[in-house]
C-alpha cells in the first residue's frame, strides 16, 4: 500500500487541528488531517464555549485578540451559523472575597494596553444592569466585546470549510505511530494506512504525549474532564456570559444563556478521565455542588431542572499554557495542544497562526511562553 501524501500531516482533530487545516489550505498547502474519533468531539466539543480574552495572561492577549477577530466573521469564513453570540462576557468577585475585585482592576488597567477594553461595576450601577446577580456578588468586570459560542458546532464547521477548499479529512482514524523518516514523517494508523509528509503538526490534546515522546521530547501532560449541564430554557435574559473570579477551585463556576433560553453551566470541581478508553464519568457530587454555587451566584434559578449532564476529556499542563510551536529537536514538527480547558476561544487564532508560522517560517505572535523545552530541565 503506498503512502497518501501532502505538504503538512496533522494528527488531532479538534478546533486546533481543523482551524490549523482550514488557514494551512488558504495559505497554498496541501493538508492530511488525521482524527481518531469524529472531529470536534473531544474537548473542542464538550467544553463550555466560552469565547473570552479576559482572565488570561498579558501575553496571551495578542494571541486571543487575533482569535476573536476570526470569531466576529466566523459565519462568513465558515458558510455555517456556529452560534457565536457577541453578548459579553463578565467575571465578579464575591463581598467575602474583595481581594479577587481588587485584583480585577488591576488586571483592567493593565489589559487595557493589550486593546482589551474592561468596564468596572459594582453598587447600584451593577445592580441596575444585572438584577438577577445574587447579593453576594461585590463587583464585576465586564468586556462587552466578548461572547460564546456552540462548541459542539465549531470543529465540525472548520473541519467542513477546510474539505471544501480542498483538505483531506479521515476520521475514524487513529495514528498508532509517527516517526522522521529521511526528510519525511511518516505515520502509520491503526488500520495500516500510511501517510507521509514533510511537516507533521501535532493537536492530538490529551493523547499528544506518545507523540512528543516518540520524537524524543518531554512534556508532562495529564488530562481532567469539565463538569457541565444544562437547565430546561427559560426567558432570555441574562446576555454575557458569567464566571467567578476566585481561588477556590469548588467556587468557580460560571454560566451562559443560549437563544433558546437554557442555561449552560460548567466549572468548579472536575472529573477523572480514562484517556487510554476514551471515556470519563460525570460524578454526581459534582453536579450537585456546582448547583449550588450556581444559586449563590443567581439565586433565580434555584427551581429550574437539569436536563442533561455531560463532560468530556481536556489536557491541562503545570503551568496552565500550552505547549505551542515548533519542536525543539526535530525539524518540520510542529505543537499546538496542552490548552488547559481555555482553548476554545483561541482556537480559530491558533490555526492561523500555526499556519502563518509553517507557511512562512515565522509569525507576529511571540510563542516563547509555550516553547516545549520548558519542561526538559524539570525531566533531567
Amino acid at each position: 500500500m503506498s503512502a497518501a501524501r501532502s505538504d503538512v500531516l496533522i494528527i488531532g482533530g479538534g478546533i486546533m487541528g481543523c482551524a490549523s487545516a482550514l488557514f494551512l489550505h488558504q495559505r497554498g498547502q496541501s493538508v492530511t488531517l488525521l482524527e481518531t474519533d469524529l472531529v470536534g468531539r473531544q474537548a473542542s466539543g464538550t467544553n463550555f464555549g466560552n469565547v473570552r480574552r479576559q482572565g488570561r495572561p498579558l501575553y496571551q492577549l495578542p494571541l486571543a485578540n487575533r482569535s476573536i477577530a476570526i470569531w466576529r466573521q466566523a459565519r462568513e469564513l465558515l458558510g455555517t451559523d456556529i452560534e457565536y453570540l457577541q453578548r459579553g462576557h463578565m467575571r465578579v468577585a464575591y463581598r467575602d472575597r474583595p481581594d479577587a475585585a481588587e485584583r480585577m482592576e488591576a488586571y483592567a488597567a493593565d489589559a487595557a494596553h493589550y486593546d482589551l477594553d474592561l468596564e468596572m461595576l459594582s453598587g447600584n450601577v451593577l445592580r441596575d444592569r444585572f438584577p438577577w446577580m445574587g447579593p453576594d456578588v461585590l463587583a464585576a468586570s465586564l468586556s462587552a466585546q466578548c461572547g460564546h459560542a456552540n462548541p459542539r458546532l465549531t470543529g465540525p464547521a472548520f473541519a467542513r470549510a477546510a474539505v471544501k477548499l480542498g483538505a483531506v479529512i479521515h476520521e475514524n482514524c487513529k495514528a498508532t505511530t509517527a516517526l522522521r523518516d529521511g526528510n519525511e514523517f511518516h505515520v502509520v494508523a491503526a488500520d495500516g494506512r500510511e501517510f507521509r509528509a514533510p511537516v507533521l503538526l501535532v493537536t492530538a490534546g490529551a493523547w499528544a504525549k506518545a507523540f512528543v515522546e516518540g520524537f524524543g521530547e518531554t512534556v508532562p501532560l495529564t488530562s481532567r474532564g469539565p463538569n457541565m449541564c444544562v437547565t430546561e430554557p427559560l426567558p432570555y435574559a441574562i446576555g454575557p456570559s458569567v464566571g467567578v473570579s476566585t481561588p477556590e477551585t469548588f467556587e468557580s463556576v460560571y454560566f451562559r444563556q443560549v437563544g433558546r433560553g437554557n442555561l449552560v453551566i460548567g466549572g468548579s470541581t472536575q472529573n477523572q478521565t480514562y484517556p487510554e478508553d476514551y471515556r470519563v464519568y460525570v460524578k454526581p457530587e459534582n453536579c450537585i455542588g456546582q448547583w449550588q454555587q450556581i444559586q449563590r451566584l443567581i439565586p433565580a434559578v434555584r427551581n429550574l431542572a437539569i436536563i442533561r449532564t455531560w463532560s468530556g476529556i481536556e489536557s491541562y499542563l503545570p503551568d496552565d499554557q500550552p505547549v505551542m510551536g515548533p519542536s525543539a529537536g526535530v525539524d518540520g514538527l510542529f505543537y499546538a495542544f496542552g490548552f488547559c480547558g481555555a482553548g476554545f476561544q483561541l482556537g480559530p487564532g491558533v490555526g492561523e497562526t500555526m499556519a502563518e508560522l509553517i507557511a512562512t517560517g515565522s509569525t507576529d505572535i511571540d510563542l516563547s511562553p509555550y516553547r516545549i523545552d520548558r519542561f526538559a530541565a524539570a525531566s533531567e
